[in-house]
């Protein structure tokens, strides 16, 4: 991936979670990183987490605010002069629990605002520099999209949208710009949270061996995936959505 080193990659959600070991994996390449996250406290402890490197910075972003969306490509270019990967991961990550009868039209709205609409956003701005690059963008769906638990319509509706609006960039953008999907299973990220979240879960051996992969996954296993698509390795690769769950989703289970 030496290919990589310098280029430049703006990484939405990236203060913690997913994002987070997206983020610093990137940095490990020797790419210059922006994450762009609505918590401050997150983002500046990510910030203190890796200082002394230059190529990293953060701004402050809601993804869902047009305004704010743009500031974050600008601020991106403006730091380092041009962006050659967008990997949008911002969103509200817990899928619900509230019944579909029950669930008011303004959490609806807010799940839809930062998981969907905020992806179009982000890669509306980024798209003229994307050309310029001709860079890649990475969507990170869910394999909520395809599969479900009660009660996580919206989260669930969001990360379908992810699917189709990946492919519907990427047929747009044909020939300039490539853009996939990874839609991650159970990633366990209790590592790349603040430090305010408190304890995390611990894992139990059931959790690892129900995944035919032996274990549950990791960050670094979403990185790597990010890294290999927008790399030129990837050049064929282009509306394609790669199921990242340890073999999870093609486990028939009987009760």
């Amino acid at each position: 991936m030496s290919e990589l080193k310098d280029k430049v990659a703006l990484v939405t959600g990236g203060a913690q979670g997913i994002g987070k070991g997206i983020a610093k994996h990137f940095l490990g390449l020797g790419m210059r990183v922006v994450i762009a996250d609505i918590d401050e406290e997150a983002g500046r402890e990510t910030l203190e987490e890796l200082k002394g490197l230059d190529e990293l910075k953060f701004v402050k972003t809601d993804v869902s605010n047009e305004s704010e969306a743009k500031n974050a490509v600008e601020k991106t270019v403006g730091y380092f002069g041009g962006i050659y990967a967008l990997i949008n991961d911002a969103g509200i990550a817990n899928p619900g629990s509230t019944a579909p009868d029950e669930l008011n039209l303004e959490s609806w709205n807010r799940v839809i605002g930062v998981n969907l609409t905020g992806s179009f956003l982000m890669a509306k701005f980024a798209i003229p520099h994307l050309k310029k690059s001709r860079g890649s963008i990475v969507n990170i769906s869910s394999t909520r999209s395809i599969q479900s638990e009660p009660n996580t319509e919206a989260y669930a509706a969001t990360k379908g949208g992810i699917l189709a609006l990946t492919h519907a960039l990427a047929i747009s953008l044909s020939g300039k710009v490539r853009v996939n999907c990874i839609s991650p299973g159970w990633i366990d990220v209790g590592d790349m949270k603040k430090k305010s979240t408190g304890k995390k879960y611990e894992l139990t051996l059931a959790d690892h061996e129900q995944h035919p992969a032996g274990r549950v996954g990791k960050p670094e296993d979403i990185a790597e995936m990010a890294a290999f698509l927008i790399s030129e390795k990837a050049g064929f690769i282009t509306a394609q959505n790669f199921i990242v769950d340890g073999g999870i989703t093609k486990k028939m289970i009987y009760l």
